[in-house]
């Protein structure tokens, strides 16, 4: 089955915030990710609301995690250190 990150983010320096999407997508890439929606258009029915939503799909559940858990993933976070606030959980499909 599928695995999927779902992040919801909310970025306090976008400035800064782009030396973090510089290097994530290679880390993404090379565990096969897909993002299938990063920002755009959204409204926040319940809960509380952060700017940006992410959804990643990966080939399984397995590969999403280690996706998190790699060298060159967590290379990226830090830069997103104290820049900005997220929320991360990886689901595994139907």
């Amino acid at each position: 089955m599928k695995g999927y990150w779902i992040a919801h983010v909310t970025v306090h320096h976008p400035e800064k915030y782009r030396s973090y999407t510089d290097l994530a997508p290679a880390a993404f890439q090379q565990f096969n990710g897909q993002l299938l929606a990063r920002g755009g258009r959204f409204t926040q029915l319940e809960g509380n609301e952060h700017q940006r939503n992410v959804i990643i799909e990966f080939p399984s559940f397995e590969q999403a995690l280690n996706c998190y858990h790699s060298d060159s993933y967590q290379k990226a976070k830090v830069h997103r250190a104290g820049i900005a606030t997220a929320q991360v959980v990886i689901v595994e499909g139907v």
